[in-house]
Formats: C-alpha cells, sequence, structure tokens
C-alpha cells in the first residue's frame, strides 16, 4: 500500500511515519509534503498512492485547496486536531479522519476501514471510490462555525424566573431527571433543556461534554487527576458531591480542547 503524507510539522510527519510503520507495516510511504503547491506538484508528478493522510491546517492555508488545484485520485484520511464542529461536518459528510495525536490502533483501524471498502467495490466490479466531495464539506464547515451560540437563559430559581448569562455559568449537570446549571457563585438553577440539547446551542470551543451526565466549561476545572481504568477524574469550582470522570475514549480530545 502506497501512502502519501501530508504534514507541514516536521517532528509531527516523522512521528507519522513511525506510527504508520507500527500499526501498518505493509504501507509504504511513497512521499512526503508539507505545503499545498508541494502536494498539488507531487500529485502531478506521480502515480496516485492508493492513500493519503492529510493534515488539514497546513503553513500556506487548509489542505482543502488541493483539491482545487489538481485532481486527486487517492482516498483521503484527514488528520486533525479536535474541534468539535469539525468533527461534526467530517461526520455529516462521511469523511474519514483521524485526531491528532493520531494512535496505531486507530491508524489501524482506519485503514482496515478503507481496505473492506475497496474490496468491496472491487467485488461488486465498480473499482475504488476515492471522491471527497470537498465543496459540501466546506459548505458545512462554513454553517458551522458561523452558528450563533446561546448568550442566556431563562431558568427556574427559588419560585423565580430569572435570565442568567452564559459566562456566569460554571457547568450544566443532570440529576433525578433534572437538568441543572451550577452559576459561578454556587447557585443551582433548573433549566428546561436536556444536555444534549444544549450541546447543540452552546460553543463547543468553551464548553464539553466530559460524560453523559456533565457538560462542562474550561474555566470551571479546578484540577484533573489520573482514575482508574486509565480514566481521569476532574474537579470542578463550584465543588459539586459527584464524581466527573472523562472516560478513556475522551480523554485526548478533553486534554486538547482543555489547553486550547
Amino acid at each position: 500500500m502506497q501512502v502519501l503524507i501530508v504534514e507541514d510539522e516536521e517532528m509531527a510527519a516523522k512521528k507519522l511515519v513511525k506510527t504508520l510503520a507500527a500499526a501498518v507495516p505493509e504501507a509504504q510511504v511513497a512521499g512526503m509534503t508539507s505545503s499545498i503547491d508541494e502536494t498539488v506538484v507531487w500529485l502531478q508528478a506521480h502515480p496516485a498512492p492508493e492513500l493519503i493522510l492529510m493534515d488539514i491546517e497546513l503553513a500556506d492555508g487548509q489542505s482543502f485547496r488541493v483539491f482545487e488545484k489538481t485532481e486527486v485520485k487517492s482516498t483521503v484520511i484527514f488528520t486533525t486536531s479536535y474541534d468539535e464542529y469539525a468533527i461534526k461536518a467530517f461526520k455529516v459528510n462521511s469523511v474519514d479522519y483521524l485526531l491528532k495525536p493520531i494512535q496505531q490502533n486507530e491508524l489501524r483501524a482506519a485503514v482496515d476501514k478503507f481496505n473492506r471498502v475497496r474490496n468491496l467495490h472491487q467485488q461488486d466490479g465498480r473499482g475504488a471510490e476515492h471522491a471527497v466531495d470537498i465543496s459540501s464539506l466546506i459548505t458545512s464547515l462554513n454553517k458551522m462555525q458561523t452558528k450563533e451560540y446561546r448568550q442566556r437563559f431563562l431558568v427556574q430559581y427559588m419560585h423565580k424566573m430569572v435570565s442568567i448569562n452564559i459566562n456566569d455559568i460554571a457547568y450544566f449537570y443532570s440529576d433525578n431527571r433534572l437538568t441543572l446549571i451550577r452559576a459561578n457563585d454556587g447557585r443551582r438553577m433548573v433549566v428546561e433543556y436536556t444536555l444534549d440539547e444544549l450541546e447543540q446551542m452552546l460553543d463547543m470551543a468553551r464548553f464539553f461534554r466530559v460524560s453523559r451526565a456533565f457538560l462542562i466549561s474550561a474555566d470551571c476545572v479546578e484540577h484533573v487527576e489520573n482514575y482508574f481504568g486509565n480514566r481521569l477524574a476532574v474537579r470542578l469550582q463550584p465543588v459539586i458531591d459527584k464524581e466527573v470522570i472523562v472516560s478513556r475514549e475522551k480523554i485526548t480530545p478533553f486534554k486538547l480542547w482543555l489547553g486550547k
């Protein structure tokens, strides 16, 4: 399997080569490029590789521009740092992606999926399907990035209805079939939305769904501790008498989100 790696950070590129060699021994790196123009030149001068691992954010712009400049006949798996709405756009458009830092098991799973799809198409006599609808993906990204988020909520507090600004909210959580807001000053208020609904209303650069029961802001995280089962425990402020645990599959995106 011939693979082209498109990555503008030298250390990240070297690490990806090592990860690829360990996870997919049958893969051979056909080439490495670090910019839009260099990638276009390489694709025009070489036979199409079976697979391209393509970073989205390159030094000279987003790699989507490669598709505007030349025909891409290979299957593409995008690599990206965590961004909630970008990932939703990938899922909506059935575009494959890997989150940085790329793990061996995730890369192996992505390549196995590529092989299964390719074999299925070959059995059907259709050949491999490579086309990525970049225009639809970019449209989805633009829509999601320009979305207007909720700035305040009308909530129930001490038998009254009060308005609370999003900047005054530490976290949302569910308890006994209710969804509650915990304000920075410690007040608890009932809000008439589920956590799933709140995820669609809030700027997820500011909030993170750490578990089924908690949707937290970055400012309310006092510290993070290791927890058994390769999970993380999050200590919040204001303090709550419930465990806030980050599952194993959410640890990487959680760390990336908290470190932004």
